[in-house]
């Protein structure tokens, strides 16, 4: 394949200009200026779009196995590859959780299937059954495939329980990721943990101006430390509640206006590491319950790269290219994250294009979003994995 006539943004390997790339099988094959196309290569036309290594979500919950109804690995890479990610990690809040290496090792092989559109990476838990007391086997986790280590909605709260599990994963090298519950405290317990063990560590969808406050802090004192943010929590605060009920209940929740604001600051400092969907789908009926007893969470694959772009117009493209490409797959240990000669052929082409949000629309099964009927200004136009075209949003719009 032939990318060509587009702005390539790779700031991994600092190019920022009119450069086509060429795919050769399932790698990058040449960049260069006006590539001449060779016989029988396919052309995709990238004029007016910015050209960018592959989008990586790291936090997306794919439900399966267990909850079929509103999730499965191919509904989901199917939404992923409209949003433009090429890649993403599913956490192990699943039934059952993904605790021991055979269940890790079953979503690898489920995975590689050609009907699941994206890569999939999958996230272990960090205690039997998610139920935050008993260590597991980390290193065999990691070689069936685990990225990373997580109890997801359900945080270790024991202190002494989570310093064994960091002791523990340790020698494997993945990240151990906080879901912080009691946000603020918990998350200045973990910064303390990260200190103390060395673990690499991990803040999932930081909330509050505090905690990146003290995550900036520890990072700069050393500690082994990353964090990311999502769309939802950078743009709508907690009077959404008021207007939409169990459509606006998310956890971590939203937060005062204050405090998004302090996220959007954070991301333009710098301190931010990764942008990450937390992609949450649910049944219609778990959402329209009352508040007390709806659903947590927003389906975000599709929406993610427009409402990022809504929240921080003036987030430089370079910048923004690492939020979703490079600093994801460093956080992770994946390949990709530059579309250098050599490295994966995982492709993302955007252009700032206005688009509105049509829930009934999504590829997901969830269609639950508090952005549905809201106007985007940066859209996804296509998403190459391995080389192959796996989105063309012209094509989908036309059929």
């Amino acid at each position: 394949m032939l990318v060509r006539g587009g702005r390539l943004v790779d700031p991994v390997a600092g190019i920022d200009g009119r450069f086509d790339v060429r795919t050769r099988g399932e790698i990058v094959a040449e960049i260069g200026a006006d590539l001449p196309p060779e016989p029988d290569e396919i052309v995709y036309d990238a004029t007016g779009s910015v050209v960018a290594p592959g989008f990586v979500d790291i936090h997306a919950h794919l439900r399966d196995p267990g909850f079929p109804e509103k999730e499965t690995l191919e509904s989901g890479a199917r939404a992923a590859v409209r949003g433009g990610f090429t890649a993403v990690a599913c956490m192990p809040n699943t039934e059952p959780a993904l605790d021991t290496a055979a269940r890790v090792a079953d979503v690898v092989r489920r995975a590689a299937a050609a009907t699941v559109a994206c890569r999939i990476y999958p996230i272990a838990a960090m205690t039997r059954g998610r139920a935050g007391r008993e260590t597991l086997d980390y290193a065999a986790l990691a070689r069936a495939g685990a990225v990373g280590f997580s109890d997801d909605g359900s945080p270790v709260d024991d202190d002494d329980a989570m310093r064994a599990v960091a002791v523990a994963a340790l020698p494997t090298g993945r990240r151990l990721i906080s879901h912080a519950e009691e946000e603020d405290a918990m998350v200045r317990r973990d910064l303390a943990l990260a200190r103390e063990t060395a673990a690499p560590w991990h803040v999932a969808h930081v909330s509050t101006g505090v905690s990146i406050s003290a995550i900036a802090a520890a990072k700069d004192a050393g500690v082994d430390l990353t964090c990311e943010v999502t769309p939802h929590h950078l743009l709508f605060t907690q009077a959404l509640v008021g207007v939409l009920g169990g459509g606006a209940k998310v956890n971590p929740p939203l937060r005062a206006e204050e405090d998004a604001r302090a996220l959007r600051d954070a991301v333009r400092r710098g301190w931010v590491d990764a942008f990450a969907t937390d992609h949450a789908p649910h049944t219609a009926a778990e959402k329209e319950l009352p508040f007390d007893r709806a659903a947590f969470g927003f389906s975000g694959l599709e929406i993610a790269a427009g409402a990022y772009a809504l929240a921080l117009p003036d987030l430089p493209v370079a910048r923004y290219v690492a939020l979703l490409s490079a600093g994801p797959c460093r956080i992770l240990g994946l390949a990709g994250g530059s579309l250098a000669p050599g490295m994966p052929a995982d492709i993302t082409v955007f252009a700032d294009r206005p688009w509105t949000v049509l829930a009934s629309g999504f590829a997901s099964k969830g269609k639950n979003t508090p952005f549905d009927g809201m106007q985007l200004p940066r859209a996804i136009r296509a998403t190459i994995v391995a080389g192959s075209l796996r989105y063309d949003a012209e094509l989908t719009n036309s059929a």
